[in-house]
C-alpha cells in the first residue's frame, strides 16, 4: 500500500568504499515519522557513546521528510544529522532548495555515512545504485563551482550537495550546501564530512514517491494555496522600521497572526524584518550589549528590505513551495549574483558587527555560502573578536594589522576571508567563540556569546523569551527554528489541538517575563510540533501560516493512510524530542551546560534600548520545560518513566 515513505534508506561506509541497502521496519516510522526522526532513531542505536564527532564512528545523516514529494506544499525541506563537532551532542541543520525529493527518487529515506576516506571522494546514485567516486579534482572548490562542476559531468537531473573550502578545513560552523549555495549552516555538520573526505553526493533519481490518498492531499494544497496567494501589504521599508519601532515602545503586545508574516515574505522575504526587528528590540546588536541607540533609523537605512528587492533578478521557489520567499540577487564584482541575502546574515554581519555596508553584506552572503561557513556564527565571532579589539584583549599584533574597529567593513571581509582559509588569526577563530575563547583567554569567555557552544540567532529573548528558553533547552542548542511565544501565537496550534492553551488578543509585555506552567507548556508544544513539522519535511515557513490554513496532521494521514489524531503527532513529536535529548545524555551533554549566555538573558540588563531594564528568569523557564517534557528539571534528563515509554520503540 502506497504510504508517503520510501522504507528504505542507503547506509555507506567510508573506510570500507562500500554501501549497502536496509530497510526500515513500518514501526519506525509509526514512532518517529521520517526526516529527523528517523535520523535521530538511526543516530541514537548507531553512533557509540563518546564517539568523536571527527571520528569515523560518528554518522552524517541526510535525510527527506515523510510528505515531500507527496503532493503536499512546503514539504521541501530535508536535513543533515549528526554528532555534533560544535556542541558535542545531537546536531542537525536544515535546508531548502531541490535536494530533498532527490533523496526519495533515488528510492530512500536517507542516507548515512559512517567511516572515513583516506582520499576524497563523492557518492554517485542513480536511480538507486550508489558508486563512490574520486573527488580528488574537485577537493579546494567552493561549493558552487563543485556543483557547476558534478552537474555538468552527471546531466542536468543531477541534484548536488556538497562541501566548500570551510567544510574541507574542518571549521566547526561550516556546513553542506545545494542549489548553489544554499546552505544547511547550523551544528557544525560540513566538518563532519569534511573530516570524512566526503565533498559530495549527487543524486539523479526518477523512482516515483507514492502517496496513499493523493487526491486528499490535492484539495489540501488548494486550499492552502487561496491563503497563500492572498496578498495586500502597502508599506515601504522605510514604514517598516517606523512600525517595528511603534511595537517596541507600546506597552502592549499583540499576539501575531501568521497570515502578516507571509504578506512580509511574499513581498520582500525575511529581509523584510531587517529593520523592524531592530526598531522593537527583536534584533542582537554590537555583539548583543548594543541597543537601537547604537544602531538606529540612520544606520538601518543600509539594510533597508527595499534596496535588496531592487537587487532582486529574479523569485526563488524551494521544491513544492508557493511562497517563493528567495530570490538571485545582482551584486558587483567578481561573483556577479548571490541568494539574496537572508534576514540572519544581513543582521548577523550588519547590526552584529555594526557595519553599514551593505554592499559588503551582499559579497560576504556569497563568499561565506561559496565556503559552506554558517553566516550566523561567522557574523558572531567577528563580532566577539571586535569586542575583544576594543576591551584590549586582541590586539593588531594578534590580528596581523587588521583595525578591529566596529564597523570597520573591509576588516570584517578580511577577517572573514581569513576564518574560511585558517589564516593567522582566523585559524584561532573558525571554530565559533567558545573554541575561540579557549584559545584566547583573559577573560575572553565573557563576551563570547553562545549556548552550548553554538552562537544563537539574531533574535533577542529579551523582546521575546521564548527564544531564549529555546536557545537553552533544545538538544542542539542556540536555534531559532523551533520556538518562541511569537511562534506559539503563529502556530496557532490550539485552534486543531484542543488540549492546548489559547493565547489572548492582547498582552502586557511585561507579563512575557513571568515564569509559569503556561508558558511551559507552549514551549514544549512548540518544539513537539516542530519535531513533526521536520519529520514532514515542512517549511517553518508555511507552518507559520496557521495549524487551520495548513493542515500538517491531515496530510500525514492522506500520505500515510493513518487515521491519527492532531494529539497522536503531537505525542510523536515528544518521542522524538526524548530520544535526541537521550543521544546527548548518552554522548555525556549535561543538559545545564546549554544555558544562553548571561548577556543574552539580561544578566546584567540593557540601561537603554527598547529592552532596557529586563531580566529573563531563564532558570525557572528552562526547570519548567523539563518538566513538562518528562524530564528531571533539576538535571534535564528523561524521568525513568519517560525511557522506559521509549525503550519500547528503540
Amino acid at each position: 500500500m502506497s504510504k508517503g515513505y520510501m522504507g528504505k534508506v542507503l547506509m555507506v561506509d567510508l573506510s570500507r568504499k562500500t554501501s549497502s541497502v536496509e530497510d526500515i521496519p513500518d514501526k519506525v516510522y509509526n514512532n518517529y515519522l521520517s526526516g529527523t526522526g528517523l535520523g535521530a532513531y538511526i543516530l541514537y542505536n548507531r553512533i557509540p557513546a563518546g564517539a568523536d564527532p571527527l571520528g569515523p564512528k560518528n554518522i552524517l545523516g541526510m535525510v527527506s521528510g515523510l510528505l515531500t514529494g507527496t503532493g503536499a506544499l512546503f514539504a521541501g525541506r530535508w536535513s543533515l544529522v549528526g554528532k555534533s563537532p560544535l556542541t558535542g551532542g545531537w546536531g542537525d541543520a536544515n535546508c531548502g532548495g531541490s535536494f530533498s525529493p532527490a533523496i526519495k527518487r533515488c528510492g530512500f529515506d536517507g542516507i548515512f555515512f559512517s567511516g572515513t576516506s583516506k582520499t576524497p571522494v563523492y557518492l554517485y546514485v542513480k536511480n538507486g545504485e550508489p558508486e563512490i567516486r574520486n573527488a580528488s579534482d574537485l577537493w579546494g572548490k567552493d561549493a558552487v563551482e563543485t556543483e557547476d562542476i558534478l552537474v555538468e559531468r552527471h546531466g542536468p537531473g543531477a541534484k548536488v550537495a556538497c562541501i566548500g573550502m570551510a567544510g574541507e578545513k574542518i571549521s566547526l560552523i561550516s556546513g553542506v550546501c545545494n542549489d548553489r549555495g544554499r546552505i544547511a549552516a547550523r551544528s557544525g555538520l560540513g566538518a563532519v564530512m569534511g573530516s570524512k573526505k566526503l565533498k559530495a553526493v549527487v543524486l539523479d533519481g526518477k523512482i516515483r514517491i507514492q502517496a496513499h490518498d493523493r487526491e486528499s492531499i490535492i484539495a489540501l494544497s488548494k486550499k492552502l494555496n487561496k491563503w497563500v496567494n492572498f496578498q495586500f501589504l502597502p508599506i515601504s521599508g522605510k514604514a517598516s522600521a517606523f512600525m517595528g519601532w511603534l511595537l517596541g515602545v507600546l506597552p502592549v503586545g499583540m499576539a501575531m497572526d501568521g497570515m502578516l508574516y507571509k504578506l512580509l515574505l511574499k513581498k520582500w522575504g525575511t529581509s523584510s524584518m531587517n529593520r523592524m526587528s531592530v526598531g522593537m528590540g527583536d534584533s542582537p546588536l554590537k555583539n548583543w550589549k548594543g541597543s537601537y541607540r547604537d544602531f538606529g533609523y540612520r544606520q538601518t537605512a543600509s539594510i533597508d528590505p527595499d534596496l535588496i528587492k531592487k537587487r532582486e533578478k529574479k523569485k526563488y521557489h524551494c521544491y513544492s513551495c508557493p511562497l517563493g520567499c528567495g530570490g538571485i540577487c545582482s551584486i558587483e564584482g567578481k561573483y556577479g549574483e548571490t541568494h539574496k541575502p537572508e534576514y540572519e546574515t544581513v543582521l548577523a554581519l550588519g547590526g552584529l558587527c555594526m557595519n553599514e555596508d551593505m554592499e559588503e553584506i551582499f559579497y560576504l552572503n556569497e563568499l561565506l555560502n561559496r565556503a559552506g561557513m554558517d553566516t550566523i556564527s561567522a557574523g558572531a565571532t567577528v563580532s566577539f573578536a571586535m569586542e575583544c579589539y576594543e576591551k584590549g584583549i586582541l590586539t593588531q599584533k594578534d590580528t596581523g594589522g587588521l583595525d578591529l574597529t566596529w564597523g570597520n567593513s573591509q576588516a570584517v571581509r578580511k577577517l572573514i576571508e581569513m576564518m574560511i582559509s585558517r589564516e593567522g588569526i582566523g585559524d584561532i577563530l573558525a571554530d565559533g567563540t567558545k573554541v575561540a575563547s579557549q584559545r584566547i583567554g583573559k577573560n575572553s569567555k565573557e563576551f563570547a556569546v553562545h549556548a552550548g557552544g553554538q552562537e544563537p540567532a539574531m533574535h533577542d529573548g529579551r523582546q521575546d523569551p521564548g527564544f531564549a528558553v529555546h536557545y537553552s533547552v533544545e538538544p542542539t542548542p542556540g536555534r531559532h527554528t523551533i520556538g518562541a511565544q511569537m511562534y506559539y501565537e503563529m502556530f496557532q496550534l490550539w485552534k486543531t489541538v484542543k488540549s492546548l492553551p489559547k493565547v489572548h488578543a492582547l498582552h502586557l509585555k511585561k507579563s512575557r517575563f513571568a515564569a509559569d506552567k503556561n508558558k511551559a507548556v507552549k514551549s514544549v508544544a512548540c518544539s513537539r510540533f516542530m519535531n513533526v513539522v521536520n519529520g514532514a519535511g515542512l517549511c517553518l515557513f508555511g507552518v507559520f501560516i496557521g495549524s487551520k490554513r495548513i493542515r500538517t496532521f491531515d496530510y500525514l494521514n492522506a500520505a500515510t493512510g493513518w487515521d491519527r489524531s492532531p494529539e497522536d503527532y503531537m505525542e510523536i513529536g515528544g518521542k522524538i524530542q526524548t530520544l535526541k535529548q537521550s543521544f546527548n545524555i548518552k554522548q555525556g551533554i549535561d543538559p545545564r551546560s546549554f544555558r544562553i549566555h548571561g548577556r543574552a538573558a539580561g544578566e546584567p540588563p540593557q540601561k537603554e534600548g527598547m529592552n532596557r531594564g529586563r531580566t529573563i528568569p531563564v532558570e525557572q523557564m528552562i526547570k519548567d520545560y523539563w518538566e513538562q517534557s518528562g524530564w528531571d528539571p533539576a538535571t534535564g534528563k528523561p524521568t525513568a518513566e519517560s525511557m522506559s515509554r521509549l525503550k519500547a520503540d528503540i
